[in-house]
């Protein structure tokens, strides 16, 4: 018990000295499009982009513990086309392409590559090297271009079953179009940010409906300047 407390504890640290900070607010936890703002300290770094979120909206993530909830607002489960609102860790890069030059560790998309979406499998919600016998997974090179770059976002790290996984931020299928459970956007603006991630500086996803604005100021006062937290 003691032991994952000091873990909980260092994590949610971790989270909340962030330098670098991609902030993406939706108007509702139904909406299904949302604009993003990313910072690095208090200064914004790119102009504010748009991009598209799960089919069904968003549901609460496990890692979501800083956020009062109403009773009648969902939890995000796997397979339920919902993105998942809170605060996660931005850890890999991945794409198409076998080199890169990124500051976050990168992830080369090979015809292997797998992402788990098993709930009973002991890989759940890892990207790994297919064995063959996997039940139910998604490739990590898809025969569209939504996957020639991404970042991995550390959802659901513990694995909690039926929880929700494989959440990516990811180039759009087409403008305007949902996903059924990342964020997505234009390339053009995937590239910027990717260009700008840095390990060095504890990157997270903070992604939140609108109502929420008030305890996001509380962990990051930082963001003060945020229009999109007005």
């Amino acid at each position: 018990m003691i032991k994952s407390f000091l873990i909980t504890a260092s994590l949610s640290i971790f989270l909340f000295s962030s330098q670098q900070i991609v902030l993406v607010v939706a108007n509702d936890m139904n909406s299904s499009s949302a604009k993003l703002e990313c910072y690095e300290g208090s200064n914004r770094v790119f102009q504010t982009m748009r991009v598209n979120l799960g089919k069904n909206g968003l549901g609460w993530g496990v890692e979501s513990k800083e956020f009062q909830k109403k009773p009648d607002e969902a939890l995000k489960y796997e397979g339920d086309k919902k993105a998942p609102a809170g605060i996660f860790k931005l850890t890999d890069i991945f794409g198409y392409s076998p080199k890169s030059k990124y500051a976050l560790p990168y992830l080369y998309a090979d015809t292997n590559l797998i992402c788990v979406d098993d709930t009973d499998a002991n890989f759940y919600n890892q990207i790994i090297m297919a064995n063959g016998d996997e039940k139910s997974f998604e490739y990590m090179r898809r025969k569209d271009n939504q996957y020639k770059l991404g970042i991995v976002v550390g959802y659901n790290k513990q694995a909690r079953k039926g929880r929700g996984s494989c959440i990516f931020i990811h180039i759009q299928r087409a403008p305007n179009t949902p996903t059924v459970g990342c964020t997505s956007m234009s390339e053009k603006d995937i590239k910027k940010i990717l260009n700008w991630l840095d390990k060095k500086k504890n990157p997270v996803l903070v992604q939140i409906p609108k109502k929420s604005a008030k305890e996001v100021l509380q962990l990051y006062p930082q963001l003060k300047n945020s229009k999109l937290l007005k």
